[in-house]
């Protein structure tokens, strides 16, 4: 049988990776299709990737291979800080992100600010593989608001922030949260020698210029160290990258017995994804990475956004 006349068989998932590649997976259930007050969302079965979020069209994560985005998306942030107890998680709707970042028995504290209840309450009824009780950790406070806004308003201040938030769609809801504006407001929320970490897009050498050099060298403009990072994640088509603010800590400066002996004395449970030399490969960033970060001038303000087609 051609792929043609599978095509049209059955039912299948597309996604636009560019607007010149769709990346297409085969759908063997679905969990829910709706709308919220913010965005288009899909729990899907799938035949490669199995159980799948998707937000506005763009996959978020997958039963398959989400450790590999959320472990990476975490521990070299937090491992990098000497002593991480109060957490800052913006998005991260599926509870993923605050499971690894709990997972850390330094961590007293974790405040993930959400805007969609409406999806955090889909994830937690969906995907229980993904969140495996975060969402009920006794330090894990949970707040459904705009992120940006939280941080105006709040007098908290935090060791470490993680950025897990959709893509800078247009129309999306977190547009604003890739802007200067934003990433120096969280510096100021940060504690001496904190560090903060956001999901910047992907980095194949087709696609690091839809946001990831633009992310990154906003980022680097606000923090006195920039550093980046990246790991393959099948589901997005590409290598994803990472990129990381610093105060004070320099995840590069971590060997990789270092990691290992940090993640058995700090992380409970067991990695799949994450060790020291993982780490390792992760900040080896390509040399067309490394060109392109150094040319990169672009800076992301709110009257200057950066779209993802």
């Amino acid at each position: 049988m051609s792929v043609q006349e599978r095509l049209r068989e059955g039912a299948w998932h597309y996604e636009t990776i560019t607007p010149d590649l769709v990346q297409a997976e085969r759908v063997v259930g679905m969990l829910y299709e709706g709308r919220t007050a913010y965005q288009h969302v899909t729990l899907q079965e799938t035949a490669c990737f199995g159980r799948s979020l998707i937000l506005d069209d763009k996959t978020q994560s997958t039963a398959v291979d989400e450790f590999i985005y959320h472990e990476a998306l975490t521990h070299p942030a937090m491992l990098a800080h000497p002593n991480p107890r109060d957490v800052f998680i913006a998005g991260g709707g599926e509870g993923a992100t605050a499971r690894e970042a709990l997972a850390h028995n330094t961590v007293r504290s974790a405040v993930m600010v959400d805007l969609d209840r409406e999806v955090v309450e889909l994830c937690r009824q969906h995907l229980p593989d993904f969140h495996r009780g975060s969402f009920d950790d006794p330090r894990l406070e949970l707040i459904h608001a705009d992120a940006y806004a939280y941080l105006e308003q709040t007098d908290h201040s935090f060791d470490v922030a993680i950025i897990d938030v959709p893509d800078p769609l247009e129309e999306g809801p977190a547009l604003m949260l890739y802007t200067e504006e934003f990433y120096r407001l969280l510096r100021r929320r940060l504690n001496p020698g904190g560090i903060m970490v956001a999901q910047a897009g992907p980095t194949g050498p087709a696609f690091y210029e839809q946001c990831f050099s633009a992310v990154a060298n906003t980022i680097g403009a606000v923090f006195p160290q920039f550093h980046a990072c990246e790991a393959f994640v099948p589901s997005f088509g590409s290598t994803w990258g990472f990129a990381l603010g610093s105060l004070g800590p320099d995840p590069t400066a971590l060997g990789a017995d270092e990691v290992d002996a940090k993640i058995a004395r700090r992380v409970d449970g067991e990695l799949r994804y994450y060790d020291g030399i993982t780490h390792r490969g992760m900040f080896s960033l390509p040399k067309y990475m490394r060109a392109a970060l150094a040319a990169e001038t672009r800076t992301i303000t709110r009257d200057n956004p950066i779209f993802v087609d």
